[in-house]
């Protein structure tokens, strides 16, 4: 660990004193000392991308809307989003809810009211859904099936949504289930 100081030092004795001696003398590594004296300032650089981000969300991102569509838990999330998107993984996805705020659902979220329970249904009486989801790629239209008591969720990301691609959605949900 370095400080300001210390990296101020480190550049200003760059030129008289090696960089094994300079990394023993501070008890860092002497890539860190070389890393320190090629740089203008003594500032940590951000991590990650140093583009902004854009205001569209990736395509993994769009898993973000769904639990606000089915309100299931984060593994439930993950396991049904991986057949439509195969490389997220259970810390993207986690990573992803913290950075939109939901990964710790309010405590009034959690209590809810008499009033507001949901009607029992019995099993594969299916909720559906559709929201429109803007990605890098463009528009997408991400359809949910929940299934409120098993909490079996189906989920597909369609670049339409038409009478024929909903028709689909339920066909292919009907040979899910079956």
């Amino acid at each position: 660990m370095t400080t300001h100081a210390t990296r101020k030092e480190i550049q200003e004795s760059a030129d008289t004193v090696s960089t094994r001696s300079l990394g023993r003398r501070f008890g860092i590594n002497y890539l860190t000392v070389q890393k320190w004296c090629r740089r203008d300032s003594v500032e940590d650089r951000r991590f990650g991308s140093q583009e902004p981000c854009p205001n569209s969300l990736s395509k993994k991102a769009a898993g973000v809307l769904f639990p606000e569509k089915t309100l299931l838990p984060l593994d439930d999330c993950l396991f049904t989003l991986q057949d439509t998107i195969p490389q997220l993984n259970r810390a993207n996805l986690h990573r992803d809810f913290q950075k939109h705020g939901i990964s710790v659902r309010p405590k009034e979220d959690l209590e809810t009211p008499e009033t507001n329970t949901f009607k029992v249904y019995p099993i594969r009486n299916f909720h559906v859904d559709i929201a429109q989801v803007n990605t890098e790629e463009g528009r997408l239209y991400m359809f949910v099936a929940v299934d409120r008591t098993s909490k079996f969720a189906y989920v597909e990301l369609r670049e339409k949504s038409t009478r024929d691609v909903a028709v689909q959605f339920i066909e292919a949900l009907v040979e899910k289930v079956s």
